[in-house]
């Protein structure tokens, strides 16, 4: 069966398509909201006579070109005329749509590319959007997609109370293992909010999602949903990745391969091969390699590290990979290695690997010299309760797609 996703099956539900007609229509969207024919949803919606009459766009914008944490200004869309409001701007505050921007709407169609990480923000963008909308009586429909690193496997403890932020509103593991649809769905339902056809928040269900693999296996291009999000091998190692933000270790930004390299001046990428590849890790290999960001950490500057290449994607450990990366690069850096202190979005005083890791013991397990194996078992590791909330999500789209039959 081919993999449909929820923009691809919008165009034959008939009466979908009427009800959105017939009111006044939002969109939240981003450049990868396209669908198997590479058509971005505003044209497919134009083509089925449904005129957004305003575009809701995430961070990095509409169009896709902020860098990271870089606020974005409301525009105008140059083809439809519709303005553009932007909900990744300079505060908290920004985040979250404004009554006035949404109550003279009947509908919100959001159709949102994730990646499969809770670092992610645009699930949390869409969490936000379907809170404002409830509140204000409008009814959102989400566009479902596919997780591009697939749909089993989970990683990462969820965050302890004091540690959410927009890079975890929610509770939930770092690599979450469920679709966009599905972790909205379950975040409404812990808000009350109904879920299904004719509800305030109708998930469209992709179909065909065989096995619930990763974009290797879609056979459908992978669309950029980021400006550091290139490729599916970037999406792969994402859950570990992301955790070098919180470091002075750059993390690739400036190159062409964003989280698979990092790196530093001061640090030697054989000896972080070596260590690294010493330990019990599987699924990747570590090459050591000297890089020059174009931009971001160390613009300019010649800097040695590591590439981490992913040999098997059923055996490599992202999250756990990474924080043995840290751990040695703190280790072996003979005192040039420092965590982030600045303001790490929106949030002052938690230093950002708290927040990414949803605690502070990562953090001090390195400054205290625990070994990366220890670490690893200690913030990398996933609940039994974790595991049913990841079952509960997926049986609830399916749930209240039955419905729609």
């Amino acid at each position: 069966m081919i993999m449909q996703i929820g923009l691809d099956r919008l165009v034959s539900m008939t009466g979908l398509i009427r009800s959105l007609r017939a009111g006044r229509v939002g969109l939240l969207a981003h450049p990868a909201s396209v669908d198997g024919n590479l058509e971005h949803v505003s044209r497919v919606l134009r083509r089925l006579g449904i005129v957004p009459r305003r575009i809701f766009g995430p961070e990095h914008g509409y169009g896709g070109e902020a860098q990271d944490m870089v606020g974005v200004e409301h525009a105008t869309d140059t083809i439809s005329g519709a303005p553009i409001v932007s909900l990744y701007g300079q505060s908290y505050e920004d985040l979250v749509p404004r009554r006035e921007q949404v109550e003279d709407l009947d509908w919100i169609i959001a159709d949102l590319s994730d990646v499969g990480s809770r670092y992610y923000t645009f699930v949390w963008t869409m969490v936000l959007m379907v809170r404002a909308a409830h509140a204000a009586g409008v009814g959102v429909v989400l566009l479902d997609r596919p997780n591009p690193i697939g749909g089993e496997r989970l990683e990462g403890k969820v965050q302890q109370p004091g540690y959410l932020s927009f890079v975890g509103l929610e509770p939930i593991p770092v690599r979450h293992g469920l679709t966009a649809g599905e972790l909205v769905a379950e975040m409404a339902s812990r808000d009350g909010i109904g879920i299904g056809p004719g509800e305030p928040l109708d998930v469209v269900a992709l179909v065909g999602w065989e096995g619930r693999k990763g974009a290797e296996c879609w056979e459908r291009p992978f669309v950029m949903p980021s400006p550091n999000m290139p490729t599916a091998d970037t999406a792969v190692v994402y859950p570990g990745g992301c955790l070098l933000e919180g470091t002075n270790l750059s993390e690739g930004r400036g190159t062409t391969r964003p989280f698979e390299i990092c790196g530093a001046p001061w640090l030697d990428g054989v000896r972080m091969a070596g260590a690294l590849h010493a330990l019990p890790l599987e699924g990747f290999v570590a090459r050591p390699l000297t890089f020059q960001p174009t931009f971001h950490k160390y613009a300019g500057q010649i800097c040695g590290g590591v590439q981490i290449h992913v040999t098997d994607r059923d055996r490599f450990r992202p999250m756990a990979t990474y924080v043995a990366l840290v751990a040695l690069a703190a280790y072996h850096a003979g005192g040039f290695f420092r965590f982030r202190t600045e303001r790490y979005e929106f949030v002052e005083g938690i230093p950002a690997i708290d927040l990414l890791s949803g605690s502070a013991s990562l953090r001090e397990g390195i400054e205290a010299g625990k070994e990366p194996m220890a670490l690893i078992d200690e913030v990398c590791s996933v609940d039994e309760s974790d595991e049913l909330v990841h079952q509960r999500a997926m049986e609830r789209v399916m749930q209240a797609e039955a419905k729609r039959k």
